[in-house]
């Protein structure tokens, strides 16, 4: 096969995510430092949007999500790690835009 670079574009309801660098040691709210070798079943992880479907309606490129460590496929693109997920395993959205009237209230 040839060196040609190729696009992708992602089917249906796909979304291409590009986690978050490993975060390694972290402290807790109360100062508590936790290792990083200390792994947190079900703990959610962020990641960037790099690629969405024709049918994907709430996601889109550039987006920060929220999503769960057991609901991807993984896969390697030129030496970068990426998620494969449906658009229903995305639990948040982090946005910029802050409307007083929309959301939960909470910031990152």
């Amino acid at each position: 096969m040839s060196d040609t670079r190729l696009e992708i574009q992602m089917l249906h309801d796909r979304v291409l995510v590009s986690p978050s660098a490993a975060e390694g040691e972290r402290r807790s709210t109360g100062g508590i430092v936790i290792p990083a070798t200390a792994s947190v079943s079900k703990r959610l992880s962020w990641g960037d949007v790099y690629g969405t479907g024709n049918h994907v309606r709430t996601v889109k490129v550039g987006d920060r999500v929220l999503y769960g460590p057991d609901d991807h496929a993984e896969v390697e693109v030129d030496g970068r790690a990426f998620v494969v997920m449906r658009e229903r395993d995305v639990h948040a959205v982090a946005s910029e835009d802050i409307e007083p009237t929309s959301g939960t209230g909470l910031y990152l």
